[in-house]
């Protein structure tokens, strides 16, 4: 896959040095970069108006299976469009081959396209920040570990990530193996979801491997969010939740002690037993993240000491 075509669904882009410089590193690849020129639209805060964002997004059922549309970053914006996307369109382009890759705020996409289509979408690396440097940096040079899993999805369609850390959370099981829906993104965007169309339903994700992640949240409201999707009983019909990284944010005096720890140990004492919630996925709005595949199957096995995550799609 040698074709790139950006796509700005969302926020306006707040670093002028980014994507320009993420679209000069992709074509020192060998990759031809396609619509470039959204990465300089603006109205307000988005990228665009409404219109010109939906039918840019409408515009990718018509591209080959040649292409990865890959999302240039997230912020706000894809909830508006959600009506008028023409998601089997979209969800035949995928069928045929294309490949369509981001996270933050483009969860809402994905969702979507799961529970209206059941089409496998890739969360994994955007244009801004994974593959250009921020203002405050000089250059980027993008994180090995990304790099190689995004390589492995975009040309081989495969996940195998493995995951060397003490995990704390397990439940009853302190070891297993299992299989199940790999579905999840952005926990914030996902909760704004439920109850909607753009929800998958629950035969899709019933016995699912859910992954999380966020940015900008303090941990009560990580937990507040976690209990929305626990008493939905969303969580107690997983296979495994999956907890990704929940960064940039601050504590503060007034928490006394309370913290993200404090957070996944509440969580895991309402959590069913049989349910192991593992930690540190290389998932979210940091540099070390692997490229997963929304709605593919995938296989996990665990232990005390980690865990393997696969699949094939």
């Amino acid at each position: 896959m040698k074709k790139i075509h950006v796509i700005a669904p969302s926020g306006a882009n707040p670093e002028p040095q980014s994507p320009f410089a993420a679209i000069e590193w992709f074509k020192r690849q060998g990759f031809e970069v396609q619509n470039t020129d959204c990465v300089e639209r603006r109205y307000q805060r988005f990228s665009g108006k409404d219109a010109e964002r939906l039918s840019e997004l409408n515009q990718i059922g018509k591209l080959s299976g040649e292409h990865l549309v890959l999302a240039m970053r997230g912020g706000y914006g894809l909830h508006r469009l959600l009506p008028d996307i023409e998601w089997q369109q979209i969800a035949n382009a995928i069928q045929n081959g294309l490949q369509v890759c981001g996270h933050s705020d483009f969860t809402v996409f994905q969702l979507g396209l799961l529970a209206k289509t059941g089409a496998v979408s890739l969360a994994g690396p955007m244009l801004n920040y994974d593959f250009g440097p921020k203002e405050s940096q000089a250059e980027i040079i993008p994180d090995p570990l990304m790099w190689k899993h995004f390589q492995a999805a975009i040309q081989d369609r495969q996940l195998d990530c493995k995951v060397e850390a003490q995990q704390s959370y397990l439940g009853k099981s302190t070891a297993g193996e299992l299989t199940g829906t790999l579905w999840g993104g952005n926990l914030t965007i996902l909760c704004s979801l439920v109850g909607t169309p753009y929800f998958p339903a629950q035969k899709q994700i019933q016995g699912g491997i859910l992954f999380l992640e966020d940015v900008n949240e303090h941990p009560y409201r990580i937990e507040r969010n976690l209990m929305q999707l626990l008493d939905a009983g969303i969580l107690g019909s997983q296979s495994a939740v999956l907890l990704g990284g929940f960064s940039a944010y601050r504590l503060f005096d007034h928490d006394q002690g309370y913290d993200l720890h404090m957070v996944f140990e509440h969580l895991r004492k309402r959590l069913p037993e049989v349910i192991p919630l593992l930690t540190d996925l290389p998932f979210g709005h940091q540099a070390n993240k692997v490229t997963l595949p929304v709605g593919a199957s995938g296989k996990l096995s665990y232990n005390s000491s980690g865990f393997v995550l696969q699949s094939k799609w």
